[in-house]
Formats: C-alpha cells, sequence, structure tokens
C-alpha cells in the first residue's frame, strides 16, 4: 500500500469514533437512516443504484473505498451476493469487519486495507459488479484507475461509478449533494457540544466548512455530482 500518512491520520481520526452514539445520530438525522454511510448517499438512493447491478445470491461485488463497510454489507444483506471492500484506512476496515460479525454477514463478507489509487490486487474478472461511491474524486490517473476496474470485472460485469467503459445509465445527483449537505452540516451543528469533545475546535470547525463548501455551490450549480452505470468490455 502505498504510503499517504496525512490521509491515512485524517480518516483514522474520524473512523475511530465511527462507532460513537453521536455520529449514529448525525446519520439518522441527515440520511434518514443509519447504514454506517459516510458520504451523500441515502438508503432510497443505493438501493435505486444498486438495482442497475443484477445482484444476487452467487454473485460477487467489490466496493472500492469502502469506508466503515455499511452500504456494502446493506447491499448483501439485501441482494445475498458476496462482498469484498477495499479501504486505506485500517481503522475503517477494523470496524467494518465488526459490523459484518454483527450483522451475521461475515461468512460472505471481506474487507482489506489498500490504497485505491494503486492496482487492485486481485486476479483479472472476479467480480460481477463494482461500486465506488462519492470516492473517485480522490483517487489520482483517473483513467488508469477505471481500467484496473475493468480489469477485475467478468465480461458483461456492471460498474457504479464515474467510467470510461461502455456506459449503461447516467443519473444527475446534484441536487441531492446539495441537500444532505446541508443537512450533515445542520445535523452536526446542533450536536456541537458533544462533537467538539471528540474531535476538538479544529477539526469540528473544518468539518463545517467543509460541507459549506459543497453544499453552497452545489446547490448553484458550480458543483456536480453524477453517478454512471457501466459494463465491462466483452
Amino acid at each position: 500500500m502505498a504510503e499517504r500518512p496525512e490521509v491515512v491520520d485524517h480518516y483514522g481520526a474520524h473512523y475511530r469514533a465511527f462507532a460513537a452514539g453521536v455520529y449514529g445520530e448525525v446519520r439518522r438525522a441527515a440520511f434518514g437512516e443509519d447504514i454506517g454511510q459516510n458520504s451523500w448517499l441515502t438508503v432510497d438512493e443505493l438501493g435505486r443504484f444498486v438495482s442497475r447491478l443484477d445482484l444476487r445470491p452467487g454473485t460477487r461485488l467489490l466496493d472500492v473505498c469502502c469506508g466503515s463497510g455499511g452500504p456494502a454489507l446493506h447491499v448483501g444483506g439485501r441482494t445475498g451476493c458476496e462482498v469484498v471492500g477495499v479501504e486505506l484506512s485500517g481503522e475503517a476496515v477494523a470496524e467494518a469487519t465488526r459490523l459484518a460479525d454483527e450483522l451475521s454477514l461475515d461468512t460472505r463478507s471481506s474487507f482489506v486495507q489498500a490504497d485505491a489509487g494503486e492496482p487492485l490486487l486481485f486476479d483479472a474478472g472476479p467480480f460481477d459488479a463494482l461500486m465506488c461511491i462519492d470516492a473517485i474524486n480522490h483517487l489520482p490517473d483517473r483513467a488508469r484507475v477505471l481500467g484496473d476496474w475493468a480489469r477485475v470485472l467478468r465480461s458483461g460485469g456492471r460498474l457504479l461509478a464515474a467510467a470510461g467503459l461502455t456506459v449503461v445509465d447516467v443519473e444527475d445527483t446534484t441536487d441531492h449533494l446539495a441537500e444532505i449537505a446541508g443537512r450533515r452540516r445542520d445535523a452536526r451543528a446542533a450536536r456541537a457540544d458533544a462533537l467538539r469533545e471528540i474531535e476538538g475546535d479544529a477539526a469540528f470547525d473544518g468539518r463545517q466548512r467543509f460541507f459549506e463548501l459543497v453544499g453552497t455551490p452545489a446547490g448553484d450549480r458550480r458543483l456536480s455530482r453524477f453517478v454512471y452505470t457501466a459494463e465491462a468490455s466483452t
């Protein structure tokens, strides 16, 4: 795994307290339902996206930049598919593994610590579908990354991400991004004292500023969020 200490520390500090009760309150207030997501994703949105991936018992899903594993495990529980997650933060992988055990999904899910900006350490073609939720913007050299994702998909496998493959569906979700950014900001502001105790003043204020920097330009259509579904070449 390529070492990026400042990135690892940033996400590690977040995921070390991910299971704290106040963060669950924030997720429920912002998303409506807490499945351990850490982006702009609601459960309804995830269900709509995943319906395009043709997942069922016996199929394998790779979740790139899976975070704490909540969305992937939600999908695995609903569809019966096998789930593999890749994530940079060791703390996030530990939380995902714990959650899989708690949900009794540990026999058909696994989580690996790895830098998704580097080639994935999988053979060619073991996965039926791949998803990357609100994270591809963090990965450098995306043309190479997308080529590597195509490599690990079987022929005809479905990809949920910004993709340079055969695109079968595009959805503009910018308005959703603006709404969720504002809801996350407001939910955190309502619990500021408890969050400041966990994060410290500088981190709390920085994260609040981040939600402003996302929500305001998205509301003005100066920042976009699109979901692409693509298919691997035969």
